[in-house]
């Protein structure tokens, strides 16, 4: 059985919370989705932002870190704490996977920048070009991927390489054997998950019309989730 702690950093918007439950339950149902042959898992599930209380290493076999709205490098004392743990799990050689605000957070543990992508937000499925690395753990070219961020990761982490690129985002995930994996997308949205977001951070005014449709138009469009699934069960 492969024991797998999942650190909530945020809620889901209501509409999808409703459809599919918490981020935990989320990548639990995800994570199953592509469970190899003989083996078995185990999720338990920590609300980091509201009751920031964290698992003992010896509870889980691997650490990972869902997405969130708020800001990684924010000095915020839950963000700071948090930070912390992930860098102590890693000194610990626990397996980690970071999913957007998580790969930001993994790779401001390691001491790597993070910060505001001055160029803009990437949005709905987007297609990223796989470095070496990438195409030898995916099998594969270029990866496509749900997205919805405006902060980066600027430098790659000490140990690590990176998986890949867009226009917008130099660093899109990256990976040490065994120990960590990374994507700066979002494996773990479909169409619907994506509309909601969309809709909704157009009608609070942070998207304009034009990324607002920009994004619907590739809300329904094919994507690797699923693989990246299946390369996390490689590192674990």
């Amino acid at each position: 059985m492969t024991r797998i702690a999942v650190l909530e950093c945020d809620t889901p918007i209501d509409p999808v919370k409703d459809r599919y439950g918490t981020y935990a339950d989320i990548f639990e149902r995800l994570l199953s989705a592509a469970l190899p042959k003989q083996e078995s898992l185990h999720v338990t599930k920590w609300n980091v932002v509201d009751n920031p209380v964290y698992p003992a290493a010896e509870e889980y076999d691997a650490l990972l870190l869902t997405g969130s709205k708020h800001d990684s490098f924010s000095d915020a004392p839950w963000i700071v704490e948090l930070t912390n743990y992930v860098r102590k799990v890693h000194q610990q050689q626990k397996p980690i996977i970071g999913i957007c605000f998580g790969h930001q957070i993994v790779a401001r543990a390691l001491g790597a920048r993070v910060g505001r992508n001055d160029a803009s937000w990437e949005v709905a499925v987007e297609q990223i070009t796989l470095t070496d690395a990438g195409r030898e753990l995916f099998s594969k070219d270029s990866l496509s991927l749900h997205q919805m961020h405006r902060d980066i990761v600027y430098e790659v982490p000490h140990g690590c390489v990176n998986l890949g690129s867009t226009a917008l985002c130099k660093i899109h995930g990256f990976y040490m054997p065994r120990r960590i994996l990374t994507v700066q997308g979002h494996p773990e949205y479909d169409e619907f998950f994506i509309k909601q977001l969309l809709e909704a951070r157009h009608n609070q005014g942070i998207f304009n019309g034009e990324l607002f449709h920009s994004g619907l138009s590739r809300a329904g469009l094919p994507h690797d989730g699923l693989l990246v699934v299946e390369a996390i069960w490689k590192l674990l």
